[in-house]
Order: C-alpha cells, then structure tokens, then sequence
C-alpha cells in the first residue's frame, strides 16, 4: 500500500464538511488555481499539472437524491484519469438497510490506498462525523486519512456550491475581493447554499449584504448575527418590490428557490405570498441599475421560478457560466485533496479550543459555609465534605429543583447520604443548594459539574471550615453524556438515527451551545435529555 504522508503544505487528509473549514488563504489557493486551469484549458494547455497522479479511489455516495451536484461531481472525477471513481446513489442497498453509516465508511476506507468521499445526506452533520469517526479508524489501522466532502447535508450546509459561487463572484469583480455589495433573495431560512455564505463571503476584505425574504422564510437569526460578527454590513428587506424603493441596489443577486419539501403546513399555507415576494417580475426590470448580474444555485422550479425564463437571454443571466464553474472548482478541489496540488504557504488544519476559565477559585471571607440554613428539607450543618450552592437562582421553586434532580441523577449523587434544599438569597432570589456530607467532589467532577449547571459555587468544608470555594461558569465546551441531545431531529446525532454518536456543543460569543455538527444554536437548558 503507497504510504501516502500529509506535510504542512498539502491537503492529504483535510476534510469539507462545512465552507469554514478552509480559512480565506486556503479558499483563494483554490480558487487562483481554478483561474489557471479555466484559462489553460481555454487556450488548450498542457492540464497534467492538476491531475491526481497517486493510486486514489474517489467516492461518489449520495444518500440524499441529486442530479446537478452529482454529475458535476462525477465529471470532475473522471478528469483526474489515474483516480478510480466509484459511484453510489440512494437507491444503494447499504444505505437503506440501516446499516451503520461508519462502520460502511469504514470498510471503504479499508479497501483503497488513499480515498476521497464525497458525501450528500439528509442528515445535518454527517461528514463532520464520518471525518472524526473514520479518520480514527484509519489511524488505529495505519491507514491514510480519508478525506471527506459535504456535497450538501439537510438545510444545514452546501460548502462545495459556496465555493462556486465565491468564484464566479470574484470573475465579475475580476478578481478583486476588496468589495462585495451582494442581495440574498429568496428562502432564506432553508436555503443550505446561502447559510453557507455567512463565513464563505469573508474571502472580501468589505462585505455588504442585503437579505431579502419575508419573515417567515428569513434568515435565522444566529446567521445573521454570526454575519455581523464577521464584520458585513447586514440590511433586512422583506420584498423585492420593497428593495427597489430605495437606490443602493447591489450588483450581485443570489436567489434560492423556496424549499416546500422542508416547510411546515403553517408556512405552506401562505405559499402563494411567499413567492410573490421573492420572485422577479417584469416590472421590477427598469428599476434596476446596469452592470446588475442575477445568479441561483440551481435547479429552478420549473412552474414558479423565482428567476422567470424571461430572463434567460438578457445580460443578468450569470446561473449560467456559474453552475459551468462547479465543474472547474470540484477539479481543484479534488486536485488538492489528491495531494496534486500543494500550497506555498503552511497549512494549519488544527482548530484549537478557546482557553476559557470556567472553575474560578473564589475568596473565602469567613470560612463558615459549612453551616445552611433551613431548606425545605430541613439541611443541618456538615463537618465536612461538600456543599453544592446557588443552584438555579433567579429561577422558579419548580425549576431549581428540576436542576437539583438533574445534578444528583448525572454526577450519581442519589445514592449517598445527601440533603437539598431551596431558600432566599440575601438579594430575594431562591436559590438551591446540595449539601454531601463526608463527600469531596474531586476537580474532574467540578469540570463535569459545570457543564450540568453553571453559575454556581462550590464548597469544600473540613472541621466545619470552608477550605476551597469555586465559582462555576459554563465551559466554552460541553460534550461527553450520555444525556446531551441536539434538538434538531435531522441532526446524525439525533439517537433515532443509529449512529451512537454523542451529543457536543460549542459555546458562542453569544452564550449559546451550539451543536458541534449541525450548528443548530440552542440555549443551555435545551441540551439535556433527561
């Protein structure tokens, strides 16, 4: 078996499963080298440069039906003659007999020297955990790491169209990506390809992005705060026709189809109003300024297209020569991945972990924590061992002591010699508190207490004295129980899914747990599953 070895300027190894897994420098390699290529084969050069010349088996599986994504796909593969291409559709029967999606991607992996999967599922997340979950099946079998490539996954993402779509916006702007003023028309609460422009947009040094959809189709709103935080200027329109009554129009549109198969019956019900204000109309075209191009991730419906066919032969027309560029962007993209191509810059494929102290040692003024007042419970003072206090505060009586329950049936605390109880704070809120006699919580469980209820303090008493205080923040990461659950049904760590994948969750700059595959934002107590 070749011993193929990733250094720090390939990409053997790397994974797409979402557009920001390549930073800006990574995103322009490919897409000058995409230049290179359009422009040699357009003046009909020598192309060997790009073609994968090691023993590569590329992949083709879609779980998920397509037509456009997959053949492009399929043809991009066979440019690279020396790669072996093996294709999968949903109708294959490993796919359909509930069989463990990384047990199959793990034999596949087996069978070649180096393979590149390229991967279109209805489950949100699913590269993400086959590049964790095969990559360490190739490591504790000496095998290459596999590369994977989301070609689309639910509503969640679409990294390979926004890298597409990213390069036809630089060939209008001739590649220069000092600006963009781009509109996002259509729905823009299903629409994959568009949540994928919330990080791909930040390959322009200044962005300005107008949203365009009613409310009922908008973009979330963690989108659009992640689109501020990355720096662009965001305004929200609820009408083509109301875009148009102001003057600073952009010269890049982007329509999305609206995605009935994912709606509910409450946004079903106005269908007819939802179009009527994302589609294009004849009247709006002596409103617009020139130089406008109209683009779309195709296909169109073809009874209600939000870009009518009246359109096809007019300068707007960009969907065109864009969806021609997938052709030319998935060759590099697998030139890359097949170790073809390399960068003349180092390539950081380590995502590190914010540094962010969560268990924070508290003074101690008095020492005497160790004796509680009265609870509902009647709590006597301990001697020694741990008090768990302000527990849930501000809350309801109802709530905090949900939250004792879930700390004493996570940490298994219910079995001891224990007491809790719920009184008033000196501010006048209620607070709950756990008192464990002759029971020191060690660190690693102050860690794992913090995940289950943060803001709280922990006490250490020994002869009626507190000898340790922690004050306990929520950690920038929370992972590892059985009990953690993504509220998103369509997530692959959803448990009706079968692939035993445990819950994780990010924290954002927002507060929020953020679903380590899906990227569905939830608040804290929406994480448990108890």
């Amino acid at each position: 078996m070749e011993n193929l070895v990733s250094t720090k300027n390939d990409f053997l190894g790397r994974s797409l499963s979402v557009i920001n897994d390549f930073s800006v420098d990574e995103q322009l390699f490919l897409y000058n080298h995409t230049k290179r290529l359009k422009l040699k084969w357009l003046n009909k050069e020598d192309l060997s440069e790009f073609k994968i010349n090691k023993n590569v088996s590329i992949y083709i599986v879609f779980i998920e039906p397509s037509t456009r994504t997959k053949e492009s796909f399929i043809n991009a593969a066979k440019f690279h003659e020396k790669a072996k291409v093996t294709i999968f559709d949903s109708n294959h029967s490993s796919f359909n007999k509930k069989e463990s999606y990384v047990d199959t991607f793990n034999m596949l992996t087996g069978y070649s020297d180096y393979s590149i999967f390229i991967v279109r599922s209805k489950l949100e997340g699913t590269c993400k955990l086959l590049s964790e979950s095969v990559g360490k099946f190739a490591v504790r079998n000496n095998l290459p790491i596999p590369s994977f490539i989301n070609a689309g996954d639910g509503k969640h993402e679409h990294p390979t169209q926004e890298l597409l779509d990213e390069f036809t916006f630089l060939e209008k702007n001739n590649f220069d990506n000092s600006f963009i003023h781009i509109a996002l028309v259509g729905d823009l609460l299903h629409g994959r390809t568009v949540h994928s422009k919330v990080n791909g947009l930040k390959i322009f040094k200044n962005v300005k992005v107008d949203l365009i959809a009613p409310e009922e189709i908008s973009l979330p709103s963690y989108y659009v705060e992640k689109m501020k935080n990355n720096g662009f200027e965001v305004r929200l329109f609820s009408s083509i026709e109301n875009y148009l009554k102001q003057k600073d129009i952009a010269k890049i549109w982007y329509f999305t189809r609206l995605q009935l198969e994912r709606m509910g019956e409450d946004i079903l019900e106005k269908e007819f109003i939802l179009r009527k204000a994302v589609t294009f109309k004849k009247d709006f075209l002596q409103l617009l300024p020139q130089d406008i191009k109209f683009y779309h991730p195709l296909p169109r419906h073809k009874i209600y297209p939000t870009i009518p066919t009246f359109l096809d032969n007019l300068p707007l027309n960009g969907w065109e020569k864009q969806a021609i560029n997938g052709y030319w962007t998935r060759i590099i993209l697998l030139s890359m991945f097949g170790g073809a191509l390399n960068a003349d810059f180092d390539i950081n494929n380590l995502k590190h972990e914010e540094k962010n102290e969560f268990v924070i040692n508290a003074p101690i003024i008095n020492g005497t924590k160790g004796v509680q007042k009265e609870g509902k419970r009647g709590i006597k003072p301990i001697e020694n061992g741990t008090v768990i206090d302000h527990i849930a505060k501000g809350k309801t009586s109802d709530e905090i002591y949900s939250t004792i329950m879930k700390i004493r049936k996570i940490m298994k605390l219910y079995d001891i010699d224990s007491a809790d109880g719920i009184f008033k704070s000196e501010d006048g809120n209620l607070k709950g508190y756990i008192s464990l006699p002759d029971r020191y919580l060690s660190k690693k469980e102050i860690k794992k207490l913090s995940a289950i209820s943060p803001n709280i303090t922990v006490n250490i008493i020994k002869n009626s004295r507190v000898t340790e205080k922690y004050r306990i923040k929520l950690p920038p990461k929370v992972y590892g129980f059985e009990e953690l659950r993504c509220k998103n049904e369509n997530c692959i760590t959803n448990p009706i899914h079968g692939e035993n994948v445990k819950g994780s969750f990010i924290k954002n700059e927002y507060g929020q747990l953020v679903c380590e595959y899906c990227e569905t934002p939830h608040n804290y107590d929406e994480i448990w599953n108890i």
